[in-house]
């Protein structure tokens, strides 16, 4: 994990605690360049699944919901939604790009433990 976490701009009425990295930021501008479009914010949500009961879900998206928290990292906007937040409060979104691996990491302190695969958290 890197030590670069962006300080977030509230950009709705409700906050979240998700911070999101600068490799994290500087990897969505370019998924999103690569797509064309300047409607997508980077969504995070928890949702019921997995061996360990709750599994992740990073994606696009161009909708803002009823009660969505959204904070603006160097103009890539995270949206969480409102049932998620408790969750997530507190984590880290990363990228990293080595020989070892190379993806989104969520490091979330609200995890106690999570599947051998690590697909799943609880």
């Amino acid at each position: 994990m890197t030590d670069t976490a962006l300080i977030g701009t509230t950009t709705s009425d409700t906050a979240h605690g998700v911070l999101l990295t600068a490799p994290a930021a500087s990897k969505v501008k370019s998924l999103l360049e690569q797509e064309g479009r300047d409607d997508l914010r980077l969504r995070l949500a928890v949702q019921p699944g997995g061996c360990s009961g709750l599994i992740y879900q990073l994606y696009f998206d161009e909708r803002l919901l009823d009660g969505d928290a959204t904070v603006a990292f160097d103009g890539v906007e995270v949206v969480v939604d409102r049932m998620s937040v408790p969750y997530l409060d507190g984590a880290t979104v990363d990228f990293e790009d080595t020989i070892q691996k190379q993806g989104f990491t969520i490091d979330n302190p609200n995890a106690q433990g999570s599947c051998a695969c690590g697909d799943s958290f609880h």
